[in-house]
């Protein structure tokens, strides 16, 4: 049964503490598909201990690293597919979809009940184009996805939208290297979070694969994997959740240790935009400190998200709560997260009186009825990211319930045990 977490903060509001974060799911779920892609040349370090991790780490061991030889003559057309189950897992299923079209084998790749509404079709599309065997196993366009591999490549071309998912792209680039034309990706439209594309190349260049973008073009020749060691960074999205206490704290000092100031995750822009609320960002001996300056700044600026769409819950949370009108754009693809992250807002929103609003793909925020009642009970429709975005809420309301607390157990496992080390009380209901 699952158990609901009751968040409070008694006395003085002022914050003063060091977290030790787990490591970048974002950079932990690229290292591992790329350390199986070599055949385990390139080691892993600072695993992450967020639930994603875990699962697609425990699947890449299980299917172990033989057999990634696209373009051979060992492929098992076999009776019997093998399971590969990722649960709520959305990076492992769009990485796992490229990864098993590139290895030996039968597949049934499948997730929980929300998994399969979530759109898989834009990438299974382009892995067919190149050569990929893949039909969908219940409705067209979404998991579980039928895949036998290895891949017959037939082109190294291939077009992909770029406002939809940046994980489809980091999949396809991620298996170029071992196909035997390579890739030319070909982005169109307008390319969603950017910074995660970057991230998967510079990972891969890290460990000897080179590429080239030109325009809407990023290509990649067939090439060797050097041997090497990815260490992975600790998690700047779990970061955003220090940034928001502190801005919600009336004062704060907060050390995170090992953060890079310059980092391959897109979501370390959260320490340029909080300046608008008044906390500010030190470099450290050990990593970085946050602090709140006790003062927010007035904007009219329609700040765009589209870059870092995992900090808009966060974000969003934040303004409404300090009473900031302020409006958003690049929120598009929250809308095929964990939860429709656009709706399950407005509805959580609306009991402290605030509403968010959609106009021509703006998004603007009313706080002019807010209002902090007692007690408030927040749903998080089994999205980490909503349970960890409302619960800073507690040093402004005297109690918050967030339902099904387990579901941080997706990216940030140990988020209410970091919250009772910065002085909160969670009790278990």
């Amino acid at each position: 049964m699952s158990k609901n977490a009751l968040v409070s903060f008694k006395g003085t509001k002022n914050i003063n503490t060091e977290i030790q974060l787990t490591g970048s799911k974002s950079e932990c779920n690229r290292a591992l598909i790329i350390s199986a892609l070599s055949k385990k040349l390139v080691k892993v370090e600072n695993l992450s201990n967020a639930a994603d991790t875990v699962t697609l780490n425990g699947i890449l061991n299980k299917l172990g690293v033989e057999g990634n030889e696209p373009g051979g003559d060992s492929k098992l057309k076999t009776a019997n597919s093998e399971l590969v189950d990722v649960g709520p897992a959305g990076t492992a299923m769009r990485f796992l979809s490229a990864y098993l079209s590139a290895k030996n084998g039968n597949f049934l790749l499948t997730g929980t009940e929300r998994m399969k509404q979530r759109p898989i079709g834009i990438l299974a599309e382009a892995l067919k184009t190149i050569g990929a065997d893949i039909s969908y196993a219940e409705s067209e366009g979404f998991p579980p996805l039928n895949i036998v591999g290895p891949l017959d490549q037939k082109t190294a071309q291939v077009k992909i939208k770029g406002d939809i998912s940046s994980q489809y792209i980091s999949a396809l680039l991620m298996i170029a290297p071992i196909l035997p034309q390579g890739l030319t990706l070909e982005i169109e439209g307008e390319l969603t979070s950017k910074p995660y594309v970057d991230m998967t190349l510079d990972m891969l260049a890290e460990v000897g694969i080179k590429h080239t973008w030109n325009g809407n073009l990023i290509t990649i020749e067939p090439q060797v994997f050097k041997p090497g060691t990815l260490v992975v960074e600790p998690d700047w999205s779990a970061a955003s959740y220090w940034y928001s206490i502190a801005a919600l704290a009336d004062e704060a000092e907060i050390a995170l240790p090992a953060l890079k100031e310059k980092s391959l995750q897109g979501d370390s822009q959260i320490k340029n935009i909080m300046k608008i609320f008044g906390i500010a960002t030190t470099k450290t001996d050990k990593g970085i400190a946050i602090s709140n300056l006790g003062l927010t700044l007035d904007t009219k600026e329609v700040l765009d998200l589209k870059t870092c769409p995992d900090l808009a819950q966060t974000i969003v949370v934040i303004a409404a709560a300090l009473g900031k009108n302020m409006a958003f754009t690049g929120l598009e693809t929250l809308k095929i997260k964990e939860t429709d992250r656009i709706a399950a807002l407005q509805n959580e929103l609306a009991k402290i009186g605030v509403t968010l609003t959609e106009d021509n793909l703006v998004y603007t925020l009313n706080t002019d009825n807010l209002h902090f009642p007692d007690k408030v009970t927040f749903a998080t429709y089994e999205d980490h990211r909503m349970a960890m975005a409302f619960a800073p809420l507690a040093l402004l309301i005297n109690e918050v319930e967030i339902e099904e607390m387990q579901v941080v157990e997706k990216s940030y496992p140990f988020y209410w045990e970091d919250l009772k080390k910065a002085g909160f009380e969670i009790g278990i209901k």
